[in-house]
């Protein structure tokens, strides 16, 4: 009994240490799958359009009255922001400056959402 064949262990053995490395890889391949996708609904949860759409308008503001001016027209459009796109929207707008030999309004410009937050200071 002190020469039997062990040969039969080894295989057990290393079957058992494959099938570990696979479920170890599958967890992270699932993981990485997880990840991916959050990422994904990441990106497609960035407003970029209502964004874009609120710097034209407050650019369009700035054109029109500078940094006298309407307060109507300032509510107006902070009002639509929370209404159409439910988000909390503000924006000041300060006399020129020259900036580079060019008169400029320094425009700070806040957006809000619930899920997206997004600052810019913009000379304009």
């Amino acid at each position: 009994m002190a020469c039997m064949n062990e040969d039969g262990q080894w295989i057990v053995l290393m079957g058992l240490l494959v099938a570990v490395g696979l479920f170890f890889l599958a967890l992270i391949i699932n993981q990485s799958v997880l990840v991916g996708q959050t990422t994904a609904e990441g990106v497609l949860e960035f407003p970029k359009n209502d964004i874009r759409d609120l710097r034209e308008a407050v650019f369009d503001y700035v054109d029109k009255f500078g940094d006298a001016g309407d307060a109507g027209v300032k509510e107006d459009i902070v009002a639509i922001s929370l209404e159409r796109k439910n988000a909390v929207v503000d924006f000041s707008v300060e006399p020129q400056v020259e900036v580079s030999g060019h008169y400029l309004h320094p425009v700070t410009i806040h957006y809000y959402n619930g899920v997206t937050e997004y600052n810019e200071n913009v000379y304009y």
